[in-house]
């Protein structure tokens, strides 16, 4: 199965088609920005289909304290200490955790949005701070590495510091490039991870105008939903 995650700048005709049926599969990645405050409603609104979101943090974004609409996914963004707390306040003040999200792109620099921490640290950190949610019925998302060969070479090192004690539920995967490149992606990860669930929570054409970012889009939400 693959949850896909939808990118704002791929939401047009998610969003505001009439009366989206809301689906499991469609989420959000994103952070509000004071700026431009009415970005907010549109995730909420009667005709988009998104069910959850994530915002990089273990805490939720204060602009949907009042929506029911859209389930919070915590994410570990990098190395951490508190993050096993928080998200462990959230649960006991009666907040729907079913998810957790870890490591943003730790095999990428900080100038590209990763959280650039090896492997080893990662899976002393994931021990500490995202295995005992289990416990909680938490289910835990794997290290959502970058799409190149280096992902895979972190991973496979990650699992080998974790000597069998990281409890993988599912696997977020991100990509950036055209369709093909994409479900080749796709492919390889479920070959490498089989038999695991899949969500891919970044994922763009990126450097292209309008036109083609919707026929991206509109090709790839089409590709996830054949996929069970």
């Amino acid at each position: 199965m693959i949850r896909s995650i939808f990118l704002g700048a791929l939401l047009s005709s998610a969003v505001y088609g009439q009366n989206a049926p809301s689906s499991s599969k469609r989420g959000l990645v994103y952070v509000p920005n004071d700026k431009h405050p009415s970005d907010d409603s549109t995730w909420v609104s009667a005709t988009s289909d998104l069910t959850w979101y994530y915002n990089y943090q273990s805490t939720p974004s204060t602009a949907f304290d009042n929506s029911t609409k859209l389930q919070f996914v915590p994410m570990l963004f990098g190395s951490s200490t508190t993050f096993l707390d928080d998200v462990t306040k959230q649960i006991k003040s009666g907040a729907n955790i079913s998810y957790v999200l870890a490591f943003n792109e730790p095999d990428g620099g900080s100038s590209t949005g990763g959280s650039s921490i090896p492997a080893d640290m990662a899976a002393e950190t994931w021990q500490r701070e995202v295995e005992p949610l289990k416990a909680m019925g938490v289910k835990l998302g794997g290290p959502a590495v970058t799409g190149g060969p280096s992902g895979f070479t972190w991973l496979s090192n990650f699992f080998t510091a974790c000597k069998g004690n990281c409890s993988v539920d599912f696997m977020p995967v991100h990509w950036y490039g055209n369709f093909e490149g994409l479900a080749s992606h796709v492919g390889q990860v479920r070959g490498t991870y089989k038999n695991m669930t899949m969500w891919v929570t970044e994922y763009a054409d990126n450097n292209v105008d309008l036109k083609e970012s919707q026929s991206f889009y509109n090709q790839s939400s089409q590709f996830f939903d054949r996929i069970e």
